[in-house]
């Protein structure tokens, strides 16, 4: 779960760690139908329905808690629900506007100031309260809402496919987001990962859930709470293991495959499930060394699927949940065949599939022009996720500064990079590519090379000269170079879905597709309008080893596009810096992280 410290906390990361979700697809048809679609008026109409009258959620003994998925949904009807959500700059407050579509009429309306603070959704939306047996009050809570989770139709007529995006980011330095509840459609309340779980024996339950007073009168819901039967289930690792039952390449298997797997973390898709979407979940930063085990997943009712925000990681995906409404053996056994465990080639989190890009069939011929169409603009992020360690067993006895880092694209144009490989060639030649306002490629470029890493983490085709990571004293010198340079370019972050041309459903959006496997002929990897990638700096040879180095303030700089190699609008913005003051001594280093204008986050 994502932690948002104090500003100058020190931070010290002693043990790996990792955050996981779990994945759904929610089926329609479950809930009454919806009015005619004739008699749609200009402003949506919400409503809270709950989509079963009773849920099975699950205790785990080695990790109790239990994630509090009730099934409940907001539903949009007469137009789509649709918020935008921006900020200026990280001097500025986050800003949200409700957009209002009449036909080709389009009208915002603010939303009270400082009601919303960061991009995960909409803070205090549901109130939830749990009764026991007796009757008793046992849980009282409210939580926050992403309209953008996971979510299906409500009715045949709505449009197959929602326009909107998956999942909020949780990126602490995300610029700009999209919201929405499709016309037709229902979104998920429960917050999945994001939400942390919650205290309850097993048992059973009653639960009430309502939307809270300020966004009733807000959004004009009506005050119609939903009761949901609750039963909990105590569940162990051991006897999963031992039983031999489905349920055992869901939860156990990612436990023991955590530390020997190569996957890679939080890289959700687009394509598959039409009715599965993202929830957000927290970006997991953890260090070297083999993994603790993994949470528990959530239970098979949950409703919330992981976000793609959490960039290149060591870790697999947490094992998907089968969806709630599924009632038939079929289609059990067709979701069962669907949910496996890793993140395998085509694969995000089990249940979806993220297309590969396809290189051209053949590299470019012809002399090499950089027409004056739209290119994309990189820009750098501030270093986040910062955390001192020790080198672990693999490098014991010395100090080393890790964080993550993301460049994203700010558009017009997406960044299109193409790798070629001649036979029995190590490196592969790579080309980027330019496209006119009909998408037509008009010239390229020859931009260095790709080249394939074999190291575990890794183990895939990395563009050379992407970015650069530095270390500079207090006086912006460079003290420190990380030897990461080269990377595998995937739309993990979504950092700024309001700007120009911006695509809210990325292809490209995990390692398995984006980046080739070691007998690859040629490679695409692309950086999308709007989206990021992020690497966290858990992966050999991202740390900057600070063992010789004196306590003090240093700068963490990432840079994009280091030697220029790659056309883009604007050379100017590339580098974002991140004050950090190291302390401590050899072998117990320290690092105070202090706020960066109004991002309060390590």
């Amino acid at each position: 779960m994502m932690t948002r410290p104090q500003q100058g906390r020190t931070h010290r990361l002693t043990r790996p760690s990792i955050a996981i979700a779990a994945a759904v697809a929610v089926t329609a048809g479950v809930v009454a139908a919806a009015p005619d679609a004739k008699t749609a008026e200009p402003t949506p109409k919400l409503s809270l329905i709950a989509a079963s009258t009773s849920v099975t959620l699950d205790s785990w003994k080695d990790d109790p808690g239990v994630y509090l998925d009730l099934g409940t949904y907001l539903t949009s009807e007469n137009g789509a629900f649709e918020l935008k959500v921006t900020r200026k700059s990280y001097k500025d407050p986050v800003v949200a506007t409700q957009v209002l579509r009449n036909g080709k009429k389009t009208t915002t309306k603010a939303l009270p100031a400082g009601l919303v603070k960061d991009f995960s959704g909409l803070p205090g939306f549901a109130q939830v309260s749990v009764t026991d047996a007796a009757g008793k009050t046992v849980l009282k809570q409210t939580e926050a809402f992403c309209p953008n989770n996971a979510s299906g139709r409500i009715r045949p007529d709505a449009p197959a496919q929602s326009k909107y995006p998956q999942s909020c980011p949780v990126n602490p330095f995300t610029l700009g987001s999209v919201w929405g509840v499709e016309n037709g459609w229902a979104s998920n309340t429960y917050a999945g990962y994001y939400a942390k779980p919650v205290q309850l024996a097993a048992g059973t339950y009653t639960a009430k859930i309502s939307v809270t007073k300020k966004y009733r009168d807000l959004f004009v819901i009506a005050n119609k709470p939903q009761t949901v039967k609750v039963t909990v289930r105590e569940r162990s690792w051991e006897e999963e293991e031992g039983s031999g039952s489905a349920a055992r390449s869901a939860a156990p298997q990612s436990a023991k495959s955590a530390a020997g797997t190569q996957g890679h973390t939080g890289h959700g898709g687009h394509e598959g499930h039409q009715q599965a979407a993202d929830a957000p979940a927290a970006s997991a930063h953890a260090a070297h060394g083999a993994p603790a085990r993994p949470e528990a997943p959530a239970g098979r009712t949950t409703g919330a699927t992981p976000t793609f925000n959490v960039g290149h990681g060591p870790y697999p995906p947490a094992p998907p949940a089968l969806p709630w409404a599924l009632k038939k053996e079929s289609l059990q056994r067709q979701a069962f065949s669907a949910a496996k465990v890793g993140d395998r080639p085509g694969q995000t989190d089990g249940s979806r599939q993220a297309p590969a890009a396809k290189a051209n069939a053949k590299r470019p011929t012809g002399k090499a022009t950089v027409p004056d169409v739209p290119k994309p603009d990189l820009r750098s992020l501030p270093a986040y996720g910062i955390t001192v360690n020790d080198g672990y067993e693999e490098k014991a006895g010395r100090d080393y500064l890790a964080f993550s880092a993301n460049v994203w694209n700010a558009g017009p144009a997406k960044l299109v990079v193409d790798g070629f490989r001649s036979p029995g060639k190590e490196l592969m030649d790579a080309y980027q590519y330019f496209y006119d306002a009909k998408g037509k490629q008009v010239g390229y470029t020859p931009t260095g090379t790709m080249e394939w890493d074999p190291r575990p983490g890794h183990e895939h085709w990395h563009f050379t000269d992407f970015a650069s990571y530095r270390l500079l004293k207090a006086d912006k010198k460079e003290s420190v170079r990380s030897g990461k340079e080269a990377f595998c370019l995937a739309n993990t972050d979504a950092v700024d879905y309001t700007v120009k041309n911006a695509n809210w459903h990325p292809d490209n959006t995990d390692l398995s597709t984006a980046c080739g496997q070691e007998n690859s002929i040629s490679v695409r990897e692309v950086l999308d309008v709007g989206s990021g990638d992020t690497y966290t700096q858990d992966l050999p040879g991202q740390s900057f080893d600070i063992t010789g180095l004196p306590n003090g303030t240093y700068y963490i700089q990432v840079l994009a596009n280091p030697e220029n190699r790659l056309k883009e609008t604007n050379h100017k913005n590339n580098s974002a810096l991140r004050k950090v003051v190291l302390g401590g001594k050899k072998g117990a280093r320290t690092v105070t992280v202090p706020a960066h204008e109004l991002v309060n986050a390590n």
